[in-house]
C-alpha cells in the first residue's frame, strides 16, 4: 500500500473491508431504480424486433407506460436486484485488490493509469455476474405489451435446459469487452476528484476522501460534495463512450437466440442460428449501417449523469456513515 510510515498502514487496517461492500450495494441499488427506465428504452432500441416502435427516447418512454404502465419500464429488474450486491462488491473489492497489487512502497498516490488498470480489471472480473444477469434481464425487458412475463425462474430454465451454462454465457464476449469501461470510469472520477482536492500538511490528522484515495492512504483533504457530483456525473458517460458498440452487439446475440422447439418462454423472437461476436457485428453492420453501434446511445446518456451522481452520492454517504467521516 501506499506509504510507509507505519502508522498509516495501522490507520488503514481500521477500514473494514465489508464497508466498501455495503456501501457498494446500497450505491448500487439505488442507482438501478433510478436509472432502470432508460435501460429498458436502451434495450427497446437496440433489440431489431423492437427498435422500429419508437422515435426517441421521450416517445419509448412515454409509448411504454402507455401499453405496458409504468411497470413496463422496469420489466427485468428483478435478476439484477438481487445480483447487485454480489455485483457491486466483486467490482469494489476487485478493484482494491488489483490497485494494491499495483501500488509500490513509496507511492503516496496511484497514478491514473493504475486506477485506469484496476478499474478495467475489476470490471472485467465483474463481467462474470453481469453477463447471465443482464442476459436473463433482457430476455424480460424484450417481452411486449402485457403478455405475461416470464420469469426469472422460467427463463434461466430455458436457457440452461437449450444450451447449458454456455447459453447463460452468451454474449460474454462483448461483455467482457464493454466492462472494460470501468477503467474509464474510475480514471474519470478520480481524475476530476483531484482536481478539488488539496494536500494538506503532514503534521495534521490526514483526511481520506472516497474509496480510490483511501486505497492509497493519500494525505489530501476531502473532496466537497458538489465535486463528488460532478466527478460522478462526468464518470458514467464517460465509462460508456468507447465501449458502447460492445453494448449493443451484447444485446443483439442475448436477444436473438437459436430457435427451439422446445422452448416455453413466450415473447422470445428467435434466429434462425447463433451468430459469434464477428459475424454478428458484419451481419448488423451489412443490414443497417454504422448506426447500429450507436443504437440507444441517446437513453444510455441521459441516464449515465444521474445514476452515476447517484451511485458515487450514496457510495461516499454510506462509507461516511459507517467510518465517521464527515463530509465537506
Amino acid at each position: 500500500m501506499g506509504d510507509n510510515d507505519p502508522h498509516m498502514h495501522k490507520e488503514a487496517t481500521k477500514l473494514d473491508p465489508t464497508i466498501d461492500f455495503v456501501a457498494g450495494t446500497v450505491a448500487g441499488l439505488s442507482s438501478l431504480f433510478v436509472g432502470f427506465p432508460f435501460d429498458t428504452v436502451k434495450v427497446r432500441f437496440q433489440d431489431p424486433n423492437t427498435a422500429s416502435r419508437y422515435t426517441s427516447t421521450a416517445n419509448a418512454l412515454s409509448t411504454i407506460v402507455k401499453e405496458e404502465r409504468v411497470s413496463g419500464l422496469y420489466k427485468g429488474i428483478t435478476a439484477p436486484m438481487f445480483g447487485c450486491a454480489v455485483l457491486n462488491g466483486i467490482v469494489f473489492g476487485t478493484y482494491g485488490f488489483l490497485m494494491r497489487a499495483q501500488l509500490q512502497s513509496h507511492q503516496r498516490e496511484p497514478t491514473l493509469l493504475q486506477t485506469f488498470i484496476a478499474g478495467a480489471g475489476s470490471g472485467v472480473v465483474s463481467s462474470l455476474v453481469t453477463c447471465p444477469t443482464e442476459h436473463i434481464k433482457i430476455r424480460q425487458q424484450s417481452t411486449l405489451g402485457n403478455s405475461r412475463l416470464p420469469s426469472v425462474w422460467e427463463i434461466t430454465r430455458d436457457i440452461y435446459r437449450q444450451k447449458g451454462i454456455r447459453g447463460l454465457y452468451r454474449g460474454y464476449t462483448p461483455t467482457a469487452f464493454r466492462e472494460l469501461g470501468y477503467g474509464a470510469y474510475f480514471l474519470t472520477y478520480e481524475a476530476v476528484s483531484r482536481s478539488f482536492r488539496r494536500r494538506i500538511e503532514p503534521s495534521t490528522t490526514p483526511k481520506k476522501s472516497g474509496a480510490l484515495a483511501r486505497e492509497a492512504e493519500v494525505e489530501l483533504a476531502a473532496v466537497p460534495w458538489w465535486g463528488v457530483l460532478l466527478a460522478g456525473g462526468l464518470a458514467g458517460p464517460a465509462s460508456w463512450i468507447a465501449t458502447f458498440p460492445a453494448d449493443v452487439l451484447k444485446t443483439r446475440m442475448q436477444t436473438l437466440p437459436e430457435q427451439s422447439k422446445s422452448s416455453s418462454v413466450r415473447g422470445i423472437v428467435s434466429a434462425p442460428r447463433e451468430m459469434g461476436v464477428i459475424e454478428t457485428a458484419m451481419h448488423c453492420y451489412r443490414k443497417e449501417g454504422p448506426r447500429t453501434f450507436t443504437a440507444g446511445l441517446a437513453p444510455t446518456m441521459i441516464r449515465a449523469v444521474p445514476v452515476n451522481i447517484i451511485t458515487f452520492a450514496a457510495f461516499e454517504l454510506v462509507v461516511g456513515l459507517l467510518t465517521g467521516r464527515k463530509q465537506s
